[in-house]
């Protein structure tokens, strides 16, 4: 049957449409696409949507739902995350989207986030052993996924995102004191809810991850197909970041690879890796582990469940 996923976040909208068995296996893409809307713009300074922000959502929404006709499209998932979790205005953005896709958007929990996540980005390790830890940096929050080949086995989801950060410490405190306490102190809830020292892999997902593989490949374009898959090690990601937060905006605005809607939250994005390599290095025993970029992720766990439930 053919189905679309819609991943609401903090920073981005995005559609997958595709065709899939009942039972979410052997999902195959009919089309990708992505539009940033800012919809969490202040919601961690205020608790609630701007009224602009909503606008911009509600203007991708009509435009996804009349690609899902276009396509044909016999069932529909919209799962809304981080930003719809702290907003206290939530309801005005369920009516009308409802209104819109004719389908009730699902607000969901930190840690069903992290199990979609699981579910799109594993495919990447298909058929490897060890366990894996799946990272999906959003706008709002991080969420922790471990695993195997039967499925996760633990989950955490941590209130730090790339838009998050940004809004709080601004562009020339990404570094300061304050910031780097808050991404330690908030990492260290990790401690006892996920157990990263037997991980082989970490599967890294979204556009801040997929944005810092681009630089570390040295990619004058963004080539989807170069990125999923490519494995890094930590020193590699380490030079990405360091790279990315000497850029000036115009620099980061000129690079071939980078979304429009990233250049202001990138650097963010940047320290929070740089410090999620850290943990990873202490919290394990500085066990050898690859960084594998996968360009699956939520949006592919999110179209494999609507086909389950239709």
């Amino acid at each position: 049957m053919r189905v679309a996923g819609i991943d609401c976040g903090t920073n981005s909208i995005r559609l997958l449409i595709a065709d899939v068995e009942a039972d979410g296996s052997e999902l195959r893409d009919v089309l990708r696409t992505m539009r940033v809307v800012r919809l969490g713009q202040g919601v961690d300074a205020t608790g609630a949507f701007a009224p602009e922000a909503l606008e911009r959502t509600f203007a991708a929404v009509k435009e996804y739902k009349k690609l899902c006709d276009e396509h044909q499209v016999q069932a529909i998932r919209f799962a809304a995350t981080s930003a719809a979790r702290d907003a206290s205005n939530r309801e005005l953005f369920t009516s009308k989207i409802t209104s819109i896709l004719g389908v009730e958007p699902e607000i969901i929990s930190g840690e069903e986030e992290a199990e979609l996540s699981f579910t799109g980005a594993a495919s990447v390790r298909a058929g490897k052993p060890g366990q894996v830890l799946v990272i999906d940096l959003g706008g709002g929050s991080t969420e922790f996924v471990l695993g195997g080949e039967n499925g996760p086995v633990a989950a955490k989801s941590l209130d730090m995102g790339c838009v998050r950060v940004t809004e709080r410490f601004h562009i020339d405190g990404l570094r300061s004191r304050q910031s780097l306490e808050f991404l330690d102190a908030t990492l260290q809830r990790l401690d006892g809810a996920v157990d990263v020292s037997q991980v082989d892999a970490v599967i890294m997902v979204a556009g801040t991850c997929t944005t810092l593989t681009a630089q570390a490949l040295g990619l004058k374009q963004y080539d989807s197909a170069a990125i999923h898959g490519a494995e890094l090690s930590f020193a590699q990601m380490r030079q990405a970041t360091a790279s990315m937060l000497s850029y000036t905006r115009e620099q980061r605005q000129a690079l071939g690879f980078m979304h429009p809607g990233r250049v202001d939250v990138i650097q963010a994005g940047a320290v929070i890796v740089e410090r999620i390599l850290d943990y990873l290095e202490r919290a394990s025993g500085h066990r050898e582990m690859v960084l594998v970029a996968s360009e699956h992720d939520i949006l592919d766990g999110i179209a494999a469940s609507a086909a389950q439930r239709a």
